[in-house]
């Protein structure tokens, strides 16, 4: 499972998916693949991606995001609250919630 976060740089984004890391082995997700980059790179992981999650502070691509992976995958945009509190396992249960 492929869980993308995407934002301008991808750094305080990296953050937040090491908090998701360790949220993801206490749930016992050792398939769990979480990585974080910037909008740029999506093209190059669309393929692999089974969710695709953006930083708050780029929520205005959104629609430009979702086009771009034609439906591949679903695409949100984090919960600001959760973003800015470093909430990782509540970011990893949205995640898992939009794979289904």
């Amino acid at each position: 499972m492929n869980i993308y976060l995407v934002c301008n740089a991808g750094m305080s984004t990296s953050i937040l998916v090491q908090k998701m890391r360790e949220a993801a082995k206490k749930k016992g997700l050792e398939d769990a693949h979480i990585e974080a980059f910037s909008v740029e790179v999506l093209d190059r992981k669309a393929d692999s991606a089974d969710v695709v999650l953006l930083g708050p502070q780029i929520r205005h691509m959104l629609g430009d995001v979702q086009k771009s992976m034609n439906g591949k995958c679903p695409v949100e945009v984090i919960d600001m609250r959760d973003y800015g509190m470093m909430r990782g396992d509540k970011v990893l249960d949205k995640a898992l919630k939009l794979i289904g």
